[in-house]
């Protein structure tokens, strides 16, 4: 597709959206916290957000992933959460790591496109490195460069597709600079749902190897000796049926959202809706950053423990 073309179904495709928020129903007219001070009663000076491409819980759950559901009875979780519209990687992780829906942040293809410049609304790094907080983010797609605001992220890394190695480089750097807020991404999943089916025998197997550097990343916080001190946030981009996604069937839309850690409530199962916008909104609200007046997102203040 040539560029004009490109830019004429991007158009297209942002008026399709334009009404369609990362939030509906009750969940867009919740309210959110008051204070970032009042909610909870401890707060985390680290929080790692680790997605899982491709997340569809239903091949998740049958998956061998004992880390993931170890983190799931000590923490609290949901897998039904809610992914935005189109559901593909590059546009449903700028949501996630912005807190505001396609129509605002206008990421709509996914593809590295240098062309197109970079994502021209805040980013949770961008935030968090504004209120003087360490940032880092570990993935496994190039077109995550889209991301990267300048002086938003103070160790960008894309070592391989691989996440036992996404997760081995992640490690070694958390250990040395214990970053306040970090993202990894783990495409495994993703790569063998389109080459062979979401379902299939190699993407249980992709799931198991993840879960396998979602270890690593655990030891790795225990190495560092901030696992007590430090949240983390499980979620995926979107889920997949036959070979694809990006549709709005539920079994694109549908991903898992589980939190652990210091402060979040054990063996809690969040009942409220959860949208990938309120991964941002609930990283910075934890970090005690300031949320943005235009953000979509909102914290998921059930899933921790409130004050007293």
């Amino acid at each position: 597709m040539n560029r004009p073309a490109r830019y004429l179904a991007s158009l297209c495709l942002l008026l399709l959206i334009a009404t369609a928020g990362c939030a509906s129903g009750p969940h867009a007219a919740a309210p959110k916290p008051a204070s970032v001070d009042s909610a909870v009663r401890t707060r985390p000076p680290h929080v790692f957000i680790i997605s899982f491409d491709g997340g569809k819980p239903a091949v998740m759950r049958r998956s061998p992933m004992p880390a993931l559901m170890r983190t799931l009875k000590e923490g609290a979780g949901t897998w039904s959460a809610q992914t935005i519209y189109p559901s593909v990687t590059l546009p449903a992780h700028t949501s996630m790591l912005t807190g505001v829906g396609p129509q605002k942040h206008k990421i709509l293809w996914n593809n590295y496109e240098p062309e197109r410049g970079l994502v021209t609304v805040p980013t949770i790094f961008s935030l968090a490195h504004k209120s003087g907080l360490s940032t880092a983010m570990f993935v496994s797609k190039e077109k995550f460069k889209h991301l990267n605001l300048p002086g938003s992220v103070d160790r960008f890394e894309m070592p391989s597709y691989s996440a036992k190695t996404v997760a081995k480089m992640a490690v070694k750097y958390i250990v040395a600079s214990k970053p306040a807020l970090c993202f990894i991404h783990f495409t495994d999943s993703d790569t063998a749902g389109h080459a062979f089916g979401w379902g299939s025998v190699q993407q249980v197997q992709a799931f198991a190897d993840e879960d396998q550097a979602l270890k690593t990343v655990e030891d790795g916080l225990q190495q560092a000796g901030i696992a007590e001190d430090s949240v983390l946030i499980l979620t995926a981009d979107h889920g997949g049926h036959d070979r694809v996604h990006g549709s709005r069937s539920p079994e694109d839309m549908t991903i898992p959202w589980i939190a652990w850690g210091k402060g979040v409530k054990r063996g809690f199962n969040i009942t409220a809706p959860v949208n990938t916008c309120d991964t941002a909104a609930t990283a910075l609200w934890l970090l005690r950053v300031p949320l943005p007046a235009n953000m979509d997102g909102k914290p998921v203040a059930s899933a921790f423990t409130p004050s007293r």
